[in-house]
């Protein structure tokens, strides 16, 4: 495939060129697509002319959710620079290594974090330069798009490295490629039926994949439009559900529990939403029921940066039906859970997840190693532990890293957590091994309690006996105001072993 494999903005700059794409709610602009592509483009000649940027050069950018920062992504798009988003919540330190390992050019940072710039170790060809120089270019788009000195650019070739959070090491840098981001936006529309009509809020962070490639490209592959909020707020976002009328909503349930919790959740008109995208961890059935009273349905799935992320899909009429699921393959997707000799798993057996599609990453950046090990056959192995019933439907057991071994038996934590969160007053909970001299490991619960509601550790024992294998018993119980969470809003598991190692 040629030039302009994802530059789906001038596209519908012909075809719609008054319908509004985005709108950014703290600035109180909107852009219309012709506006867009104008901006874009502009943009694009800037980084070519002004910055001297060239195919396959980095741009690294430090900010929050913005229009310039989608105004950055869509010029990158257009001349073939590889964008870079940077986690603003990283140390100096953390920085470094990223900014290390991307060898940028370009460094665009948000003057809210200007103070840090001086302390970041740039490389040598690598310029800072503070977000405002394109505002220009977007404040009062060009009244025709320039012409971008376009370079061949084919479907494999990269548009954004994501780095993983790196809980287990070194961040890696996914690849993140025209032709993943073409399909993962046909894999989602497929899904849930996404036209030039439907609306939604983006709030995720864009270095997380959520906050580009579950809603945001797929949406202007589709023409369809979105409001840019810096941050994730309930009760604002339960106000312009009902303002804008909006047909998609997305996040993770942490997030969907905090708008239910909001005083306006009850009174918030959101007859215009259609499905409620939930990914990240399994939500929790009383939550889901509390969605389904408002009429609204629960859209569970499953996704990583690698691969998509809109992989799995479970329809919400499956939803307390199949609790717990993740649903099966979306149309372009292959899945299968294998065996550690390779061995495709029976029905009900413990498994690795493998996806195969023309979403699954080309590699990770300058890691050839790390690639080859996660990737055979063009089979991308996920390090989720799953299994499968008789209907096809997948389950997520728990990550292959957070397995610990009690007395030479595999426990998986997910499936602890979920009976422990079935018990009335258990909010949410989170199992870790931890070092036990004669079993090995042993598991240890973190327990949040739900508001006005009591409960003792023998209340807990009490109910895992007879419904849990006696190894699968938590061994600790420990009753916590809140879960540490990282940066994607799941549990931060290697916080909570670091608390226990530190109070024993």
């Amino acid at each position: 495939m040629q030039t302009f494999v994802t530059d789906w903005i001038r596209k519908w700059a012909r075809y719609t060129p008054t319908r509004m794409a985005i709108r950014e709610y703290d600035c109180g602009l909107q852009w219309t697509y012709t506006e867009l592509d104008r901006g874009a483009s502009a943009i694009a000649v800037f980084l070519q002319k002004e910055l001297k940027l060239r195919k396959g050069d980095r741009l690294t950018v430090l900010s929050r959710n913005r229009a310039e920062y989608v105004f950055l992504f869509l010029a990158c798009v257009k001349c073939g620079v590889i964008l870079v988003p940077l986690n603003f919540r990283l140390t100096v330190r953390e920085l470094n290594r990223l900014l290390q390992d991307a060898e940028p050019s370009i460094l665009i940072y948000e003057q809210e974090y200007e103070n840090m710039i001086p302390k970041l170790q740039l490389p040598v060809q690598c310029k800072a330069l503070e977000i405002s120089v394109i505002e220009p270019f977007i404040r009062k788009p060009p009244p025709a798009a320039p012409e971008v000195l376009a370079p061949e650019i084919h479907a494999g070739d990269p548009v954004m490295i994501l780095y993983t959070s790196g809980t287990t090491g070194l961040p890696k840098g996914a690849l993140i490629t025209h032709k993943m981001l073409f399909w993962n936006s046909v894999n989602t529309a497929l899904r849930l039926n996404i036209t030039s009509a439907d609306h939604t809020q983006n709030f995720a962070p864009f270095f997380h994949t959520g906050g580009w490639n579950v809603l945001l490209t797929p949406f202007l592959h589709h023409g369809a439009s979105l409001t840019l909020l810096r941050q994730f707020d309930a009760d604002l976002i339960l106000e312009l559900i009902e303002k804008e009328r909006t047909t998609l909503l997305f996040g993770v349930p942490t997030m969907l529990q905090m708008m239910a919790d909001s005083d306006q959740f009850n009174n918030a008109d959101m007859s215009s939403v259609r499905y409620a995208i939930v990914g990240g961890a399994p939500m929790p059935i009383p939550l889901i029921n509390r969605w389904h009273e408002k009429g609204i349905a629960i859209r569970q799935g499953y996704g990583l940066t690698e691969v998509g992320p809109n992989c799995f899909s479970l329809h919400q009429d499956d939803a307390v039906r199949k609790k717990g699921s993740i649903g099966f393959p979306n149309f372009y997707i292959e899945a299968k859970a294998v065996q550690a000799n390779g061995r495709r798993c029976k029905s009900g057996e413990v498994g690795e997840l493998w996806l195969k599609s023309p979403v699954v990453t080309p590699g990770y950046w300058r890691k050839p190693e790390e690639t080859a090990a996660a990737i055979t056959d063009g089979w991308f192995h996920t390090g989720d532990m799953v299994t499968v019933d008789e209907e096809g439907f997948y389950y997520v057991v728990d990550r292959k890293k957070n397995m610990y071994i009690s007395g030479g038996e595999n426990v998986y934590p997910a499936e602890i957590e979920r009976f422990l969160e079935s018990i009335d007053g258990v909010q949410e909970a989170a199992v870790i091994g931890v070092p036990d001299e004669k079993w090995g490991e042993v598991g240890k619960a973190c327990i949040v309690v739900e508001k006005h509601k009591k409960l003792s550790v023998q209340k807990i024992l009490e109910r895992c006996s007879g419904n849990l294998a006696k190894y699968k018993i938590p061994k600790e119980i420990e009753f916590v105001k809140e879960l540490p969470r990282n940066e994607a809003g799941k549990i931060d598991r290697i916080s909570l072993k670091k608390m226990h190692h530190t109070n024993h």
